[in-house]
């Protein structure tokens, strides 16, 4: 029997508002993860709010969603991703 996947990962790989480059989160650079999250909801025409939200809000549905099983390192580096994501939008 196949193992059913949870909905959080779903949304994750196939958001209706940002096309997310594969394994975005996966990347140890805070810096990459902000600028692609950046041109992902810069260049998405789904998206419901300002690009800066979408991307933010991502982000931090990610860490919420996979935090518990996230290595704290990873975590650490998520974090530090939504005050590079900041930067990038100027705020």
């Amino acid at each position: 029997m196949a193992e059913k996947r949870k909905w959080s990962a779903e949304v994750t790989e196939h958001s209706d508002a940002l096309d997310l480059r594969k394994d975005v989160f996966e990347s140890h650079d805070p810096r990459e993860i902000a600028k692609s999250l950046k041109h992902s909801a810069e260049t998405s025409h789904r998206r419901k709010s300002s690009p800066y939200r979408s991307a933010m809000s991502m982000l931090t549905f990610y860490i919420n969603r996979a935090g518990k099983n996230l290595p704290q390192s990873q975590k650490k580096v998520l974090e530090a991703a939504k005050d590079e994501l900041r930067h990038e939008f100027g705020r």
